[in-house]
């Protein structure tokens, strides 16, 4: 008995669970089975497609038969002439974006890996002399495989951060773009003036605008491990305003958190908490602080000084 004679309804419902979970996954089981209808196409699943994240890829190994089968219809001639096209759009050219709260780890075919942060909307290119990474929002950590003749570049709008052998965040907010370096060595500059470079060594962070203007920190009031504690599914607070720390929980939960008093809003916090629990955060202001929490809508947590702490002012 083939694959597709052993089909099954459970079979038939599984696959369009996997399939409903990501749109995505319409493209890859079209790949799929245009690789395997080839002459010579690569033999195991678990050899494609080439750049596609580790959630995705995972239940793509163990369905080989929904390939074979053939259950997206009229597109699966299409996709037997257009595999290497289809190939191509993964590997180089693929986009990736985040849901809030969703952290994902992407591994890519150079042998580089991406962990992507909450919220977050980046492009890969992947070319024989470049590799390319646009983030247009968010934030995404790179380890980055070392190859001489490709370098390796993260754009995010006309700021540049060039890899040298190294593992580095990159984080666009407002103001500027954020530069974390964890290993080795980034070099940083913007499309304006590629002359001007600042190289950024392990254990340092580099802000850049849009003007041009590079801000260097070192990293001795937030050291950088801290900063990228997100990556563990952790907030880690450093001596941190709580105002600071609100928009940080708010980066990954529905639930936002609202400093309502300024004067709270400017107060300091250390502490180490898991990004999908505001709630607890909240209580534990409210044991440190004494402020006042407003749980009352499932929406919005809302911190305001305590009755007693007003009362004093």
């Amino acid at each position: 008995m083939d694959d597709a004679e052993a089909w099954t309804m459970a079979d038939e419902a599984a696959l369009q669970a996997w399939l409903a979970a990501d749109p995505r996954r319409h493209g890859l089981l079209l790949q799929a089975q245009a690789a395997w209808e080839l002459p010579g196409a690569i033999a195991a699943p678990a050899q494609i497609p080439e750049a596609v994240d580790e959630p995705i890829a995972e239940p793509a190994r163990d369905r080989r038969r929904w390939a074979r089968r053939g259950v997206l219809g009229g597109m699966v001639a299409a996709g037997v002439a257009a595999v290497a096209a289809t190939r191509y759009v993964l590997a180089s050219g693929a986009e990736y974006v985040t849901r809030l709260g969703e952290i994902r780890r992407v591994p890519l075919d150079d042998g580089s890996v991406m962990t992507i942060n909450s919220d977050t909307a980046l492009k890969v290119n992947l070319t024989s002399h470049a590799r390319e990474v646009e983030l247009a929002q968010g934030e995404a950590w790179f380890e980055v495989a070392k190859d001489a003749q490709r370098p390796f570049v993260v754009a995010s709008g006309a700021v540049r951060a060039q890899a040298i052998g190294t593992a580095f965040s990159v984080r666009k907010r407002e103001d500027g773009v954020e530069v974390l370096v964890t290993e080795g060595v980034v070099e940083t500059w913007t499309a304006a003036d590629a002359s001007q470079r600042l190289r950024v060594l392990a254990g340092e962070r580099a802000m850049v605008n849009a003007r041009a203007l590079v801000h260097y920190q070192a990293s001795e009031t937030a050291p950088v491990d801290r900063a990228l504690a997100w990556r563990n599914g952790m907030i880690d607070l450093n001596g941190t305003t709580l105002r600071e720390a609100a928009e940080e929980f708010n980066r990954y939960n529905k639930r936002q958190i609202v400093i309502a008093d300024p004067d709270v809003a400017g107060e300091q916090f250390d502490g180490l908490f898991r990004i999908g629990d505001p709630e607890g955060f909240a209580e534990t202001l409210k044991a440190t602080l004494s402020v006042s929490i407003d749980s009352s809508d499932p929406r919005i947590i809302r911190i305001e000084r305590g009755a007693e702490n007003s009362a004093m002012k």
